[in-house]
């Protein structure tokens, strides 16, 4: 890929161009499935849920953006039909006929995991929202139906946040509580009220990011990921599991400065304001993860995970957590003009280039050693474009409204 300044508008187009020709090889007849290192699906593994409507939304927003392809990359027609597959899939083979809702994860031959997890329910509703944005046939159906199953299965009107996980008949709740899966709920509700124009989903993001927001602060701005049954927090949760990819034990780097840009557009969305404090809590969490995260064992690179006081746990490096960072700094950089988020930005960048982005067969290494060469004990391959995407959509966008809507409104 040729390039000139890391960061700049034309690496960028040339980033977003690159990974959209890397995503376009997942499709499977199921949806998307789980592209290796060199971008060929490994068929030893389903078609999971979460990663079908990412890939949805990322071609959804690629259909908006209008952008020339990359070197054998999907044209404007191929990209379309990217998105209409993901929608069919999450119409047909993901979606649960009998009981209503989705399904985990699927293959060939049916369900693989059956469980109806908010978590990739939430993935749906955003992907739900792009693909309308974008046009995809059958999207508006499956927004309705997502919506309805995001508020009578895994809204709690009363706590004003999202349960985690039912059986396949919803007929049990399981009694653990996940901060991961109320962070995407609040991204997919901002996507959610931006199509919609209903304002309940944009206030109920903000409900959930109140309580982010007053469980950080209360814990030196480090979030507690776990909960019990009724919202009481399990700090040692998964400390024998501290490396998992999904709930890992101790506070998760990237979850904080991921936080710190939804309650920046959750604050945005509601008008400012209306939920006391967003903005500089946004600042708080970002300043909190740099100062735990960024090379904090003397390599440069985030670290995954810290334990309660700051104390690197897992020092792999994911690389959503640079793209998480990324992003923050960039809405930190508009909201305070602060020329330190700009610097931070700058140096992030070139850390991508040199260590994150696969020059050779393309996307981004998901996952770096402590010595920043290429790993895979958390992430092995490269499913997932949509943190990368993002990362190099966010500069040339607005905050709000969120990514598709912003693509539309630009035009």
């Amino acid at each position: 890929m040729s390039t000139t300044t890391p960061g700049d508008e034309a690496y960028l187009a040339a980033q977003r161009a690159d990974l959209l020709r890397f995503m376009a090889g997942a499709a499977r007849p199921e949806g998307f499935g789980w592209l290796d290192e060199r971008g060929v699906v490994d068929l030893t593994r389903p078609v999971e849920l979460w990663i079908t409507c990412r890939m949805t939304h990322v071609a959804a927003l690629g259909v908006l953006a209008g952008e020339p392809p990359a070197p054998g990359g999907p044209d404007a027609a191929a990209l379309r039909a990217l998105v209409d597959h993901g929608v069919a899939a999450l119409r047909g083979p993901l979606h649960d006929d009998e009981r209503g809702g989705w399904f985990a994860a699927v293959g060939p031959d049916g369900p693989e995991v059956t469980t109806k997890q908010a978590y990739g329910h939430a993935f749906v509703v955003l992907a739900a929202s792009s693909a309308v944005v974008a046009g995809a046939v059958g999207a508006d159906e499956l927004l309705a139906e997502a919506l309805d199953v995001a508020g009578t299965r895994f809204w709690d009107e009363q706590t004003g946040l999202s349960v985690e996980e039912w059986d396949r008949a919803w007929a049990t709740l399981d009694t653990y509580r996940g901060v991961n899966a109320n962070m995407h709920t609040v991204e997919a509700y901002l996507a959610a009220g931006d199509v919609t124009g209903d304002p309940v989903w944009h206030e109920r993001a903000g409900r959930i990011a109140a309580h982010v927001v007053a469980w950080a602060r209360g814990n030196d701005w480090r979030i507690p990921e776990h909960f019990d049954a009724h919202w009481t927090p399990m700090l040692e949760h998964h400390r024998d599991q501290p490396a998992h990819p999904f709930r890992p034990y101790g506070a998760t780097v990237g979850h904080g400065l991921e936080w710190a840009r939804l309650l920046l557009a959750v604050d945005a969305s509601l008008g400012g304001g209306r939920v006391a404090g967003l903005a500089e809590a946004a600042a708080a969490l970002y300043d909190r993860a740099v100062a735990d995260g960024w090379a904090a064992d003397g390599a440069d690179g985030f670290v995954y995970t810290t334990d309660w006081d700051g104390t690197p746990v897992v020092r792999e490096r994911m690389h959503w957590v640079l793209a998480e960072a990324l992003n923050t700094a960039v809405a930190l950089h508009r909201l305070t003009g602060e020329q330190r988020y700009a610097d931070d930005a700058a140096g992030w960048w070139a850390y991508a280039e040199e260590y994150l982005v696969d020059h050779e067969h393309g996307s981004w290494h998901h996952e770096l050693d402590p010595q920043n060469q290429p790993a895979g004990t958390v992430w092995p391959g490269k499913p997932d474009v949509y943190h990368a995407y993002q990362a190099a959509l966010m500069p040339t966008v607005p905050l709000v409204p969120s990514f598709a809507a912003a693509l539309a409104r630009r035009g």
